[in-house]
């Protein structure tokens, strides 16, 4: 796996949330909306899976359990938060590498691709962009979750908390990535209407998903 100073600082923060529950406790902050966003995916005909930033590999192992999935694969920057989700793995059809996007190397490719608060780590969104295009088969799905977004003024503040890089874009500005990508676009937003953080209820998390045209 390619390294750079940022992906040495994620790597590093990351390392560190795998060892001292943090990895736990964003399978929490993130689960209720991350759920109630797989819900209105239908999930009819057998498919593969691909989790980009897996963490401790919490949604592989939910969407190892519906019926039609064939395989279902976690990647994360961070070889700790690798080593949790090979400890927790619940099903042959589970498997979890230590690598980033960029550098996945995969001779198969996938009917949905998922990204919960993680590619905006990417050194660049572009190139990240266009490898989960190229890993899609045609007609496949690209869902990237993110609550770190500006038009969400309360989480704008997060990169200069974590100290590391964090790429800021508005919802319009993540909608002309994956455009130039060559995704057909949609967005929506999972709301927690009665969670304690005003953020929640009124933002909430902001879910692009690119479609890659069909053949």
């Amino acid at each position: 796996m390619r390294k750079t100073k940022n992906m040495d600082g994620v790597r590093k923060t990351f390392d560190k949330w795998a060892q001292n529950g943090r990895a736990e406790l964003m399978e929490v902050e993130h689960g209720k909306n991350v759920l109630k966003f797989l819900k209105t995916i239908s999930f009819e005909k057998p498919f593969t899976f691909l989790d980009v930033g897996c963490g401790n590999g919490w949604v592989v192992r939910k969407i190892a359990k519906e019926k039609n999935c064939k395989k279902a694969i976690g990647i994360d920057k961070s070889k700790k938060m690798i080593i949790q989700s090979q400890k927790k793995m619940e099903s042959k059809k589970e498997q979890f590498f230590h690598t980033d996007i960029e550098s996945m190397k995969y001779k198969g490719k996938f009917n949905y691709i998922f990204s919960m608060e993680s590619l905006y780590y990417a050194d660049s969104i572009e190139i990240a962009l266009e490898k989960i295009y190229q890993l899609l088969k045609p007609g496949g799905k690209f869902f990237c979750g993110t609550d770190f977004y500006t038009d969400n003024k309360a989480t704008s503040r997060w990169a200069g908390i974590m100290k590391i890089q964090m790429h800021l874009h508005s919802k319009k500005e993540w909608k002309k990535f994956f455009k130039n990508a060559g995704f057909r676009v949609e967005t929506k937003h999972i709301k927690d209407l009665q969670n304690k953080k005003k953020w929640k209820r009124e933002h909430g998390t902001l879910f692009i998903t690119g479609t890659k045209p069909a053949k």
